[in-house]
């Protein structure tokens, strides 16, 4: 386990880097997204439509974050459950995307689509949404105004506290504390 300070947008190299239990403060673009927002950009992909920006090497954060107070960039933003984004995955992954941030564990065939596309999932502290904001120094809404909270966001963070969970090997940080507890 290392300390990695991780630029966007990520390279097969960058993210072949990185391996589970790394603590990453990230800085650079990323893109928020949820569930309603992850099937209109998939739909755009099936149509062979443009989508709001440039997914090559991108990371999404499954995030829909509250209003910002004045003078803030954005409110609270703290991760949300990724699994309901596991559907919508792979077409990401054929777009370009690189990483994903969230809370909780992945599916298989997401895992998998880690190994084949050389993408990592990092997870994000839930319940810290007012520490993580701090980190946000822009935010704009890109595409599906609305939406509302679950619009597309473009963010511009600086060392954004974040745990490799699963690496670009299949590693799964859940998985490997289970059966170190186990062995104890």
């Amino acid at each position: 386990m290392s300390k990695v300070n991780l630029e966007t947008p990520l390279t097969d190299e960058k993210v072949k880097n990185l391996q589970i239990g790394d603590e990453v403060f990230l800085s650079g673009i990323i893109y928020t997204a949820r569930d309603a927002a992850h099937k209109k950009l998939v739909d755009l992909i099936h149509d062979n439509k443009a989508l709001p920006f440039d997914v090559k090497g991108s990371v999404v954060y499954y995030v829909g974050p509250t209003p910002a107070q004045p003078g803030q960039a954005i409110g609270a933003a703290g991760p949300t459950t990724s699994y309901r984004m596991d559907p919508f995955v792979e077409d990401m992954f054929k777009a370009g995307m690189k990483g994903m941030i969230g809370k909780g564990a992945r599916s298989k065939p997401v895992i998998e689509g880690l190994k084949k596309y050389t993408g990592v999932y990092f997870g994000a502290t839930g319940g810290a949404a007012a520490l993580i904001s701090k980190c946000i120094k822009k935010a704009e809404v890109i595409a599906f105004d609305e939406l509302g909270p679950e619009a597309v966001r473009k963010l511009e963070v600086k060392d954004m506290p974040l745990i490799v969970i699963n690496d670009s090997t299949g590693k799964d940080l859940y998985n490997e504390g289970r059966k170190a507890w186990e062995n104890k």
